[in-house]
């Protein structure tokens, strides 16, 4: 990455994305913002080949503080202005959440603001016992932005979403887990190893079905049922014709382990394999 604030690495088909300003609870910084801009950029140009899932997280005792509230006087222009930059952010967010990539982010402590939002946009959010969420945004008198409110009410429903972004509480991990805020949580001792194992099973899958099933997913709340038959369709045509399926089909004819059983590496997982 061009900017330090962002540090990005592959290892075994995983990309690990971490923001790195720890000093600042990694608020997002005019740097943060561009260095996460280039990885998913990356990200994209690599995706199903040499990157088959992305972990997500932030350095030090933070995943994100969310805007850097500290210089938001400074940045007071236009109301023009304040729109055309969040825009820029807004495709940021737009392009995170249709990575056609598992995407899995790791919170390992304050989850506020915007830094919430980008954590939430995610498949599947793994957090510490002392973490915590907020939409902090009602405590300096802003309303969500960084697709808060796309995100929160797909999550938790509305009327959980509006006591969120009404109270601006924090949300501890044993609390969101609860409301389906997050998807499970992982030790402190070893929370990135925690989290790049749970990341690594999909390695195993087919990059074109999970790509093609998040694709139709992400779009299922907003369209008919006949509109999202004629997707499955065509999603299906799409990957039966991959090389990964006409193996997995081999495979099963010829009473071979699959490619890919969530089950079996649950047991793997247990035995210490």
């Amino acid at each position: 990455m061009s900017s330090e604030m962002v540090l990005f690495e592959v290892e075994d088909e995983i990309a690990t994305v971490t923001m790195n300003r720890p000093d600042a609870l990694n608020a997002l910084s005019p740097e943060i913002r561009a260095g996460l801009r280039e990885a998913v950029t990356t990200i994209k140009e690599k995706a199903g080949d040499e990157i088959k899932v992305v972990i997500l997280t932030g350095a030090g005792r933070a995943f994100s503080a969310g805007g850097d509230v500290k210089t938001m006087n400074n940045r007071l222009g236009s109301p023009l202005d304040a729109r055309q930059a969040l825009r820029s952010d807004h495709q940021l967010m737009y392009d995170i959440l249709n990575l056609e990539l598992p995407v899995v982010s790791l919170v390992n402590g304050p989850a506020a603001g915007a830094g919430a939002n980008i954590a939430l946009a995610a498949d599947f959010v793994l957090a510490t016992p002392r973490s915590f969420f907020m939409q902090a945004f009602g405590r300096i008198g802003l309303v969500p932005d960084w697709s808060g409110f796309y995100i929160l009410p797909r999550l938790v429903g509305l009327q959980k979403a509006k006591e969120l972004v009404f109270t601006a509480r924090r949300v501890y991990a044993e609390e969101a887990k609860q409301m389906g805020l997050i998807y499970d949580i992982v030790p402190e001792e070893d929370a990135l190893g925690a989290a790049r194992a749970f990341a690594g099973r999909f390695r195993h899958a087919s990059t074109t079905a999970i790509g093609v099933a998040k694709n139709v997913l992400n779009q299922s709340f907003n369209l008919d049922h006949r509109t999202l038959l004629e997707l499955e369709a065509s999603g299906q045509a799409v990957a039966r014709t991959s090389p990964y399926h006409t193996e997995a089909i081999r495979r099963f004819a010829d009473k071979e382990p699959a490619m890919f059983d969530w089950e079996a590496l649950d047991k793997a997982a247990a035995a210490g394999e």
